[in-house]
């Protein structure tokens, strides 16, 4: 490919702006020596004003998803792409969140140019846990790791029983809640279902992944060896 194409398609600017660049003298090697648009170079020797180019294509991101941001392109409010560089939001292929965290919840969100990868990861097939954190409005009841796991339970205007699913109990009102489906606020619905309400929710793994020392709001780019991990631990892993 093409260094203009390339540089335009991470979203850098269009062709004509990217060539404007290079005429400029802002695209250079890893030593600084100024690049021309028909030179032939590794993408990982790329510099823009001196900083190395974003990743290529097959690019998965990772954030600390914070609490009042959606999981959308267009919301009145602040979405999750607000805390990328905003040339993320018009790379080519289109960088799309891995499922959704609803508004309410926070934790650990994957982002992917990846199509074949995005659907892997939430296909009911692959069977890839989500853990999450759940902070309750009552005690529960002590009967909701059984009901959980049974893999009978129904959601209210669904006709296919959960998969069983693993609670382990962290404190009178606090759980953890480990399930390999993604059902609409299917959490929440799994507490209201036993008369709790979910005062906060959080999510914490995928598979083996988890979120370590991201702070609210933060974001990583995923290795191969990271990515990897989305899959340890699951019945397809």
């Amino acid at each position: 490919m093409k260094l203009v194409k390339l540089i335009a398609n991470l979203g850098y600017g269009s062709r004509k702006e990217v060539a404007w660049m290079f005429r400029e003298g802002r695209i250079t090697d890893a030593d600084g020596d100024v690049l021309y648009a028909d030179d032939k170079v590794e993408h990982a020797h790329i510099r823009i004003d001196g900083e190395p180019l974003d990743p290529p294509a097959g690019l998965v991101l990772m954030m600390n998803k914070p609490l009042g941001a959606t999981c959308s392109r267009k919301d009145p409010g602040r979405v999750v792409y607000d805390l990328l560089p905003p040339r993320y939001r018009v790379r080519e292929p289109a960088l799309s969140t891995v499922g959704r965290l609803d508004r309410d919840t926070s934790g650990l969100l994957l982002f992917t140019d990846d199509g074949s990868l995005l659907h892997r990861i939430i296909s009911p097939r692959a069977e890839v846990t989500k853990v999450y954190e759940a902070m309750l409005a009552q005690d529960l009841r002590g009967d909701e790791g059984e009901l959980f796991a049974g893999g009978h339970m129904m959601l209210e205007s669904e006709t296919t029983p959960l998969a069983p699913a693993q609670l382990e109990v962290l404190g009178p009102r606090h759980a953890r809640l480990t399930v390999t489906e993604g059902r609409y606020h299917q959490v929440r619905r799994m507490f209201a279902a036993t008369g709790n309400h979910v005062e906060s929710l959080h999510r914490v793994a995928m598979g083996s992944l988890t979120l370590e020392a991201l702070s609210p709001g933060a974001w990583q780019p995923l290795d191969a060896a990271d990515v990897a991990r989305i899959f340890q631990g699951t019945a397809t892993g």
